[in-house]
């Protein structure tokens, strides 16, 4: 798996300011519909519930918020890069300025855990986090996101 496969370039994007966490599920949900298909609605509302579970902020400025959805048929990603930082309940308590998304059919199990690994072991390597947060780029961050390198699950 890498995330060339998970991640489409049109599902890359740079924000300005975001005043909520839930203003930023709605622009997750809308980039997912326009790249995917997805229904933005049911996206955001999935995204929503499943933060009610627990934060998605796991530190050092970065959020992966992710949820299963029916009718989908595999795993699929979308990333913002935020021009100011929001504040996401991390459990550092730092506000974050990337988000990485997932969206996995229902049912995916294994594929949805294997993603959700590839793209945290993505998301803590330091050289790859300098350079988005050094750019601006929609199609500049999704080749950095997504060039090759050792994409073996955890």
């Amino acid at each position: 798996m890498n995330l060339a496969k998970i991640l489409a370039p049109e599902a890359v994007k740079v924000c300005g300011h975001l005043t909520s966490k839930k203003r930023l599920f709605q622009d997750l949900g809308e980039l997912a519909s326009a790249a995917y298909g997805l229904d933005a609605s049911v996206a955001i509302d999935s995204l929503q519930e499943r933060e009610s579970l627990g934060p998605t902020g796991v530190g050092h400025g970065i959020a992966l918020p992710h949820a299963r959805l029916d009718g989908l048929e595999r795993v699929v990603g979308v990333f913002l890069r935020l021009e100011k930082p929001l504040d996401f309940d991390s459990v550092d308590r730092q506000p974050v300025d990337l988000v990485f998304s997932l969206f996995a059919p229902k049912e995916s199990g294994v594929e949805h855990l294997k993603a959700l690994a590839l793209v945290s072991r993505t998301m803590r390597d330091p050289a790859i986090l300098t350079k988005l947060r050094a750019n601006s780029d929609p199609a500049t961050l999704h080749a950095i996101l997504t060039e090759s390198r050792d994409t073996r699950a955890a």
